[in-house]
């Protein structure tokens, strides 16, 4: 017997299969890369930890890595890398060899997604676990991406002179 697929279920389908970006995404480097470019580029770098299975993921990838001034944001400040935490790919850190779970390890992320900031050298700056909303998100790097934690001003302290409230 031939089953017949409800168009809704095949645009729905089709929708989850195109939310995330994909490995091909220009805005995503591999790490090793991703830590030689911004070296050389001398941008600090966003690490994306993600699962494959984690929803809060594919919703952050889907409301916040998929709006444009997010992603324009990044590309002109920021090397932009995804590292899975649960994948076994080989990463080198500080001269030392890793896989992408034994790094994500190293950053000590336990939860799903987190975004964790490196400084143009690779130093390791701060960790962000959890969703953050499109909004907020742009605050956070717009905070690394100009400088304002380096020149120790707290986050909060940035925020209210952005004049805005923190959500």
């Amino acid at each position: 017997m031939r089953r017949a697929f409800h168009p809704a279920l095949l645009a729905a389908a089709a929708l989850l299969l195109t939310a995330s970006p994909s490995p091909s995404d220009p805005l995503w480097r591999g790490w090793d890369a991703g830590l030689r470019e911004a070296s050389t580029a001398r941008r600090p770098v966003l690490v994306n930890v993600y699962t494959d299975w984690c929803g809060w993921c594919k919703r952050m990838d889907r409301d916040v890595y998929a709006r444009s001034d997010v992603r324009d944001y990044l590309s002109r400040k920021f090397v932009a890398v995804r590292l899975n935490a649960e994948a076994s790919d080989a990463a080198s850190y500080e001269g030392k060899a890793y896989t992408e779970r034994s790094l994500a390890s190293r950053f000590r992320v336990s939860g799903y997604p987190t975004t964790v900031f490196l400084g143009a050298n690779g130093g390791h700056l701060a960790n962000v676990p959890g969703y953050i909303p499109a909004d907020r998100f742009l605050l956070l790097l717009r905070y690394v991406g100009d400088g304002h934690l380096d020149r120790g001003v707290s986050f909060d302290d940035f925020v209210k002179s952005a004049g805005r409230a923190p959500r």
